[in-house]
């Protein structure tokens, strides 16, 4: 059963209504049958394919290899059980220690100015939550931010579900000791309605919505079950209503009652279908301190969620990137990752009176200009001048 057949059995339905949410039709689909190929997974685990980022070396420096393997990711995610796991997805977890570091920092910082940043579906309390961790991170680090977002896992993972020139922004999480589990929801965008908005979106963008995002969290500490790891219900996203159904009671019972974890070791990371039925869970232990770095990945043709000043994150990061590249420190294919979780890859919206279109439809975007300085070897000075010109092109005054 592919995600959004659901609605095929009520053809010039234009419209859902939560009050029309059928359990027994959501469980249908859930216990449908599933044909997606996980023939690159090392493992499945409570319905989920585990994939061991160490044996893909060979795979990703192949264009048709890596084409097979994004391909795998995509029917999992679209029509399988909508969600994996990709262990050792940072085989090295210095990178992620160093952003642990830095991300403390930021919510000692931030609790000493009274700030404290409430979660979209758990109490206040024993949770830390960053807000806009992407921006803060580059701006604050520059060096770890690009040793982090170099991993070229995420490009990959990330371009299978929604091709390039995607927006990529993360919220920082952290469960201590006796953090309460959030309720079962769908995500951004339609996750993000109340039911009433929701309703007045068209049967389409029901089935759209899912393919606007990519939801993803990397693990900054060994979390075992008992830690609260995101709790998860497969091939929830195929229940094409489930947007408007999420918040019912009989809903979130059976979700509570059949809900899966997985424990994760630091340096995995799980990606999943924002339709997904999730809901990160509670941390039982007296010591564990759980660390996520949610990623919220958007599609260049949607809104994504946070406003960063990415042209401050590209001047921050280019001198980091220049240099290891010219020590040799730094691949081409990972220096691209890094910029494409830094710049942005869409051209629009521009001013195309002062912004015309250069060799083709589109103007240059400025991760195209990051990249174009990058191999030219300018020096940080020439980029942020180019910088500064390319954002005044896209103004209207």
């Amino acid at each position: 059963m592919k995600q959004g057949e659901g609605c095929v059995a009520k053809r010039g339905q234009q419209w859902y209504s939560e009050r029309d949410c059928s359990l027994n039709e959501f469980v249908a689909q859930l216990k449908a049958g599933d044909d997606c190929p996980t023939r690159y997974a090392a493992d499945i685990r409570q319905g989920i394919p585990v994939y061991d980022c160490d044996r893909f070396d060979d795979v990703v420096d192949d264009a048709s290899g890596l084409a097979r393997l994004q391909a795998e990711w995509a029917h999992v995610l679209r029509d399988g059980a909508g969600v994996l796991v990709l262990h050792r997805a940072f085989a090295d977890t210095r990178s992620v220690d160093a952003a642990t570091a830095v991300f403390e920092s930021i919510i000692r910082s931030e609790q000493q100015q009274g700030t404290r940043a409430a979660d979209h579906f758990a109490k206040a309390g024993a949770n830390d939550r960053i807000w806009n961790a992407q921006e803060k991170l580059c701006l604050r680090a520059p060096a770890v931010f690009a040793e982090y977002f170099s991993n070229r896992m995420l490009l990959a993972v990330s371009e299978a579900w929604l091709g390039p020139c995607y927006q990529m922004t993360s919220q920082v999480n952290v469960v201590r000791p006796g953090g309460d589990a959030q309720q079962a929801h769908r995500d951004y965008h339609l996750g993000f309605q109340t039911v009433a908005e929701a309703e007045r979106y068209p049967v389409h963008v029901h089935r759209m919505s899912p393919f606007l995002t990519l939801q993803g969290a990397v693990a900054h500490s060994d979390m075992p079950v008992e830690s609260g790891p995101t709790k998860l219900l497969p091939y929830s996203q195929r229940y094409a209503e489930g947007y408007l159904a999420w918040r019912r009671a009989g809903f979130r019972g059976y979700f509570e009652e059949h809900f899966v974890q997985l424990p994760l070791s630091k340096g995995d990371a799980v990606f999943f279908n924002p339709a997904l039925f999730h809901a990160a869970g509670a941390n039982r232990t007296a010591d564990v301190q759980r660390m996520a770095n949610l990623l919220q990945v958007s599609s260049a043709y949607g809104r994504a969620m946070e406003v960063l000043d990415r042209r401050s994150m590209c001047e921050a990061v280019y001198p980091v990137l220049r240099e290891r590249r010219a020590l040799g420190r730094i691949s081409a294919a990972e220096a691209a990752a890094a910029m494409a979780s830094c710049a942005e890859g869409y051209p629009f919206p521009t001013n195309l009176d002062r912004n015309p279109p250069v060799g083709g439809l589109a103007p240059e975007s400025q991760r195209e200009l990051m990249q174009r300085a990058l191999d030219e070897d300018w020096e940080p000075a020439r980029f942020t001048q180019a910088l500064n010109d390319h954002a005044s092109r896209s103004r209207t005054a």
